[in-house]
């Protein structure tokens, strides 16, 4: 979790500021993929760009501690707010490691929004098109708009 930073107020100097800028860079940072229940959004190995403490909206892929062990982190699509915090889905049918199995998960289990997908090259790339072609699908936002429709029209 990030450090809570104290807000700003008049007076306050350089050192305040500068302890203000690096508490919101920690704000963000990466978790990785290691199970297949958000395919095919996501897929093992896959690295997040991650927000600590964004607010979260139906469709937002979310980082949160799982409420049955707490020291597991696991990675869900918020769908929506119900009594007592978020329904999460896997974005794969086939595994059902999430609300279903578990029900809501409170808001203080919820860690972090997912902004961008980062996928790391499956192979040495060795011509410049192929290090394009991977750079143009390496890395892609996990926004529901994108994802989600097309999980929808599938059904």
């Amino acid at each position: 979790m990030p450090e809570r930073v104290d807000e700003r107020g008049p007076g306050q100097g350089e050192e305040e500021h500068e302890r203000e800028r690096r508490g919101l860079l920690r704000a963000f940072g990466l978790a990785e993929v290691y199970n297949p229940s958000m395919v095919p959004t996501l897929r093992p190995g896959d690295r997040l760009v991650v927000q600590y403490g964004a607010v979260v909206r139906p469709g937002d892929v979310v980082v949160l501690r799982h409420p049955f062990r707490q020291d597991l982190l696991i990675v869900k699509r918020a769908v929506e707010r119900r009594d007592g915090g978020w329904w999460v889905l896997g974005d794969n049918p086939f595994v059902e490691n999430d609300s279903r199995e578990f029900g809501t998960v409170p808001d203080e289990l919820v860690v972090a929004r997912a902004w961008v997908r980062l996928r790391p090259p499956r192979e040495v790339q060795r011509s410049l098109g192929g290090v394009l072609a991977w750079a143009v699908s390496a890395v892609r936002s996990v926004r529901a708009d994108r994802s989600l429709s097309r999980r929808l029209r599938a059904r």
